[in-house]
């Protein structure tokens, strides 16, 4: 799934490890979920979205698949 965490983190000038610890996660979640490899829990998708005073439709972006 795409998201906008990178683009929103560095807007903030965050490093990946100030935002893991804003979010009570470690870097490699920041870094994972900023390539894409890992999709946050419902949980976690609201503390970034809040962290960032968005919804969290406004931070991943999702995509129905069409078959």
């Amino acid at each position: 799934m795409e998201n906008r965490i990178q683009e929103l983190r560095k807007r903030k000038k965050l490093s990946q490890e100030e935002l893991a610890e804003k979010l009570e996660v470690t870097r490699q979640t920041i870094i994972s979920l900023e390539k894409g490899r890992y999709n946050a829990s419902l949980l976690l998708a609201y503390k970034i979205a809040s962290f960032f005073n968005l919804r969290i439709e406004e931070v991943f972006l999702f995509e129905e698949d069409e078959s």
